[in-house]
């Protein structure tokens, strides 16, 4: 069976950047699970293993644009110390969930000094160009349940 609109996709996968560091990976955990077709997944992660079966391998080297999309300075800001009230240990790399006009943004701290606390809306991996090692477990057909909730269930998927 191949990768197409409407399987379900098993994958286990190492992800790095440019400089050969690994960012993520499966490995010591299940296999990924995503509906093929319903941008459960970056579309160049998707696009790559469009066509594809299981046991294949696939090497993807994935602009921004169609991972993560490139950095906007525009969702870096400062805020004052005292606006995070509340908020214990703050340190870089912290990640808070605030309130903005477009609704709840999650961000991460990036920079603190005596008075103000840098954030960052951006996704971590925004700009960044992703080298993927993948390799397809399994490829099956979706059921109606999961077509209609537009995922996986199960093992490596979400659960509703």
């Amino acid at each position: 069976m191949i990768v197409a609109k409407d399987k379900i996709v098993s994958f286990d996968y190492t992800l790095k950047d440019s400089e050969g560091i690994v960012l993520d990976s499966s490995e010591g955990r299940e296999p990924l699970a995503y509906l093929h077709g319903a941008d459960n997944i970056i579309p160049g992660l998707e696009d790559a293993l469009s066509g594809k079966s299981s046991g294949d391998q696939v090497s993807a080297v994935i602009e921004p644009e169609n991972a993560y999309g490139p950095r906007d300075d525009a969702l870096v800001g400062k805020v004052p110390k005292e606006n995070l009230e509340g908020v214990e240990d703050i340190q870089i790399g912290l990640q808070l969930q605030v309130q903005t006009p477009s609704g709840s943004k999650v961000v991460h701290v990036t920079h603190i000094d005596e008075e103000t606390v840098t954030i960052d809306a951006n996704h971590p991996l925004a700009g960044v160009t992703l080298h993927f090692d993948v390799t397809v477990t399994e490829v099956r057909d979706a059921t109606a349940e999961e077509v209609e909730h537009g995922h996986a269930h199960g093992p490596g998927g979400e659960h509703h």
